[in-house]
């Protein structure tokens, strides 16, 4: 039993301190337990332990351990990737002897699949462009989405890049780069999560997710087999089959937890493998789940983070808006604005914040018609990037999917947008 218990303690262990690490700072489990650990663990024990140190060794320690921090979170390094790839590789090593005799024809085909997808797809997420903006594709990336005047407003620049940032785009401080439609940067691919790569990050998640299931119950079917070729009374969940060795006495939990410790023992190296794969299968599946969410509302994780700052600000009040041409014919400013994108719908509102809580007083500067109106909820406001799910699907899977004709010119070569930021650079020199 102390077997069964350390690995699944250690597994568990790891896992709920990755979920945590990772989700703690999501908007949506702000004020939870989850979000207390997150700051505990990241904030209240660090500054704990720097006090100690400052006393016992004035800060010396500290001072290396957080050099060495920060170049582990805020450096592009290959560390957690190969971390990752041995996750994998050294798992199925362990595994595979074991288990593969027990598989017929077709278990051996379909997990053939399913250990080489996960391999490919990292791949394909660790090393594909994730849509980096620079001179050469500045102009492409600022004609796929248009600004919404809510999230991304025209006219802002990169202070480190320096160029406009195109819709939906965001400067990466690991990476040193602005991405287009940038998600978030995952340490696990050591790359940006962006509109070139999302496809890829996706189908590992999906195929890792279906690893670990697929692996995890065919390593539990073959444990079940070999402790029931030797104890026959012997079911995996007797509480819930209502055998007759548990209802007789003679399967009580205690001797349940035996006989399954002397199933994992029997190939501790295949036992253990399963049930990291089990314990682990969850967290990956929300992790899925999660990014096919975000998906369905249009939405990337740096997205939702700012929609729900824009909630924090309707709580407090101030937050207004008002109607803009959705059909096209507002006049645009061509020198910080596409005159064309690739996107089927333009903006439909404009929404601002106010310091004095009252509505925006030199409304002639500010785009849009009408009197502003006061906004509490986000379910109020328009979310452009959100074309309907299968829509939102061939936006992540065909990245440059054009959504609506370019009226006989192209998008990228000959807009409008180009032209004039190139008469502007010619008037300036």
């Amino acid at each position: 039993m102390g077997t069964i218990a350390i690995i699944a303690a250690v597994i568990l262990g790891i896992s709920f301190m990755t979920f945590v690490a990772f989700f703690g700072r999501l908007p949506a489990l702000r004020n939870t337990p989850i979000s207390f650990l997150h700051r505990l663990i990241w904030i209240h024990l660090p500054n704990g332990l720097l006090t100690v140190d400052r006393t016992l060794t004035k800060g010396r320690l500290t001072t290396s351990l957080t050099r060495l921090g920060r170049h582990l979170w805020y450096d592009q390094h290959p560390t957690i990737l190969i971390f990752f790839f041995l996750l994998l590789s050294v798992g199925e090593y362990l595994y595979l002897p074991v288990a593969w005799p027990h598989f017929s024809f077709t278990h051996k085909f379909f997990g053939t699949v399913a250990i080489l997808c996960p391999y490919l797809f990292l791949y394909l997420s660790a090393f594909t462009d994730p849509g980096v903006i620079n001179a050469k594709t500045h102009v492409r990336e600022m004609a796929r989405y248009p600004y919404d005047f809510t999230l991304f407003h025209p006219g802002t620049s990169c202070e480190t890049c320096r160029l406009l940032k195109p819709a939906r785009s965001k400067h990466c401080s690991i990476c040193k780069k602005c991405v287009g439609r940038m998600d978030h940067h995952c340490i696990f691919i050591n790359n940006c999560v962006g509109a070139n790569n999302q496809r890829w990050f996706i189908l590992l998640l999906l195929s890792t997710a279906i690893l670990t299931l697929y692996g995890g119950v065919l390593g539990l079917v073959i444990i079940r087999a070999k402790i029931q070729a030797r104890f026959p009374y012997w079911t995996l969940m007797p509480w819930w089959t209502s055998t007759q060795a548990w209802n007789s006495g003679d399967l009580d939990f205690h001797r349940w937890l035996l006989l399954w410790s002397w199933g994992l023992q029997s190939g501790v190296a295949m036992g253990g493998v399963t049930l990291l794969a089990l314990l682990t299968t969850p967290l990956v599946w929300g992790l899925l789940g999660y990014h096919l969410w975000l998906v369905y509302c249009g939405m990337t994780t740096n997205e939702s983070m700012k929609w729900q700052d824009w909630q924090a600000e309707m709580d407090e009040g101030g937050v207004y808006r008002r109607r803009m041409a959705a059909d096209g014919s507002r006049e645009k400013d061509l020198k910080v604005e596409p005159a064309w994108t690739r996107w089927p719908v333009e903006a439909e509102q404009i929404m601002v914040r106010t310091e004095d809580g009252k509505p925006p007083r030199s409304s002639h500067r500010l785009p849009g018609d009408g009197e502003w109106e006061a906004v509490w909820r986000l379910k109020d406001v328009e979310n452009l990037y959100d074309i309907g799910f299968w829509d939102n699907l061939v936006d992540v899977f065909l990245p440059y999917f054009m959504f609506k004709e370019s009226k006989g010119r192209s998008p990228v070569d000959e807009r409008e947008f180009g032209r004039e930021r190139g008469r502007n650079r010619r008037r300036s020199s």
